[in-house]
């Protein structure tokens, strides 16, 4: 922690005075990345503090560098506050590509998708049923699972509590696509999240866009096009508590009716903090 009383450059104040920028920085360190910016620009005096990487040290998750090291090698960004900018609009491949790391950029909270390759897909390894493909349009990871033929569709990820940013609630999200010739999946699937071991909270989704629009009960969640054109559809939320150390379980399945399927494409599950709109 940055003493108000060290070396530092000191910044004149509206009234005169001189403020040490150690303590300035300290308390811009204490509102957040979105009030860091402003005041960097409309405070001209603030701009040294707000920009230095005393504070957005504190901004960045505690394990960072930890967490940068389960990556390839890769080039730092020049500062603390380009490192925490540049995580928020690049998602960096760790654990071998089988996982992405972000940051949510108003808050900092932790972002993590499990690629294709990281979920448990019933039957996944098997060619008469399941294909890697690779090299597709903004996937973010070296390939994904692409639904050749199956009636019994069971999608699941996993990932521990501890990686996750506490007290917060998380939204995961099957990110996937439907082929042109895509079939099979007018009957509702059912999506879970919970604790492993424990009985988890469904919902019922759909993944065919055109069946959930038809659908009249406004609850079922829908597809949604995210921003990278690829579809996302909310499985659940689970508020992730302080001082947890357990495994999240998430899941999309349909095997009640059995209908046989073709023509889905998995890149992977995405977990994310949630956002009031």
């Amino acid at each position: 922690m940055t003493s108000c009383g060290g070396d530092g450059g000191r910044l004149r104040g509206e009234f005169g005075f001189k403020l040490p920028e150690g303590c300035v920085a300290e308390v811009v360190a204490l509102t957040s990345p979105q009030d860091a910016c402003r005041l960097s620009l409309v405070a001209l005096t603030f701009k040294s503090a707000a920009d230095s990487d005393a504070v957005w040290e504190r901004f960045l998750p505690p394990d960072y560098e930890d967490i940068l090291a389960l990556a390839d090698p890769f080039t730092l960004p020049a500062s603390k506050k380009h490192l925490y900018l540049w995580l928020s609009d690049h998602p960096l491949l760790i654990d071998r590509g089988t996982k992405s790391f972000s940051l949510e950029k108003s808050s900092g909270r932790k972002c993590y998708m499990l690629a294709a390759r990281g979920l448990s897909i019933a039957w996944g390894d098997t060619p008469r049923y399941w294909r890697w493909t690779a090299a597709l349009p903004d996937c973010r990871f070296a390939e994904a699972a692409e639904l050749v033929h199956v009636c019994w569709l069971e999608i699941r990820g996993k990932i521990s509590t501890s990686m996750l940013s506490p007290n917060t609630t998380y939204v995961a999200f099957l990110v996937f696509r439907l082929t042109a010739g895509a079939y099979g999946f007018e009957p509702p699937a059912e999506a879970a999240i919970g604790i492993s071991g424990y009985e988890l909270e469904t919902q019922t989704v759909y993944l065919d866009r055109r069946r959930g629009r038809r659908h009249r009960c406004q609850t079922v969640p829908r597809p949604k096009v995210r921003g990278d054109g690829w579809m996302e559809i909310e499985l659940g939320e689970y508020l992730n508590e302080e001082g947890e150390e357990r495994e999240l379980e998430m899941s999309v399945k349909e095997v009640k009716d059995l209908y046989s399927k073709t023509g889905l494409i998995i890149q992977g599950i995405d977990i994310r903090p949630k956002v009031d709109k």
